[in-house]
């Protein structure tokens, strides 16, 4: 799992991390936000839908992603 800040359309404004359930955990606001300490978050996506440019994408890791191998 991912969450990608566009550094170009952010402004720092803070609405994603005070938005988030665990928001002084995970952002850190110092001009622009970035997103740390991934394991707490809970996958909601309220700073992304919050966000008022847009600049959040919350990427989620595939479900049994790999597939199968078959062995011969």
């Amino acid at each position: 799992m991912k969450i990608d800040v566009d550094r170009e359309k952010c402004t720092g404004c803070g609405e994603c991390r005070d938005i988030c359930p665990k928001g002084p955990v995970i952002w850190k606001i110092n001009g622009k936000a970035e997103a740390s300490n991934l394991r707490y978050c809970h996958l909601c996506t309220l700073c992304a839908s919050k966000c008022p440019l847009g600049a959040i994408k919350v990427i989620r890791d595939e479900i049994n992603g790999e597939k199968e191998k078959i062995r011969t």
